[in-house]
């Protein structure tokens, strides 16, 4: 098998950074999403009321995110630094697949808390319904958006990753 070349390790280098800022663009719109809507609702909602607590939570999640997705962005390479080699290349590939799918296991975490909070609010005299209604909804929701989305990316890198690991063979 002949050796990659440096312009064929900077086209998958750019390749992967290409599809991680696509996926930090969608989770910047999810958080510009979150912090519009729920911040709108939110000025408009009584404390004691779940929709209250749940708007709250989803602006703080999209507070976080918007973070995250910021941070991630001025992380991006927009061309391969000069002399990229295949192993840095290939850690790059397994540390960004990685992240992705620790990240699935804590949404699928967030999701189960969701349902706990919700089992919560359900006991009688509770006397933070209300909250914990409003919290464990919230979690369903932008803990079944990350899982979705992480997952996304794992497969989304994954593919690509495999598409150029298949042609090293």
């Amino acid at each position: 098998m002949p050796p990659i070349s440096p312009a064929e390790l900077a086209a998958i280098f750019q390749a992967q950074e290409l599809l991680i800022g696509r996926g930090l663009a969608v989770l910047a719109t999810w958080a510009l999403a979150n912090l519009i809507v729920s911040g709108r609702f939110l000025s408009k909602a009584d404390r004691r009321y779940a929709a209250f607590y749940f708007h709250g939570m989803n602006v703080g999640w999209g507070a976080i995110n918007a973070a995250l997705a910021c941070w991630g962005v001025l992380h991006l390479h927009f061309s391969a630094p000069a002399g990229l080699g295949l192993g840095e290349v290939f850690r790059a590939q397994l540390f960004n697949e990685n992240l992705f799918l620790l990240n699935a296991g804590l949404d699928v975490a967030y999701v189960m808390t969701g349902f706990y909070l919700r089992a919560q609010a359900a006991w009688p005299g509770q006397p933070h319904q209300a909250r914990l209604h409003g919290f464990g909804r919230s979690l369903w929701v932008q803990g079944g958006f990350l899982l979705v989305f992480d997952a996304a990316m794992w497969i989304l890198l994954h593919w690509l990753g495999r598409s150029w690991l298949m042609g090293l063979t």
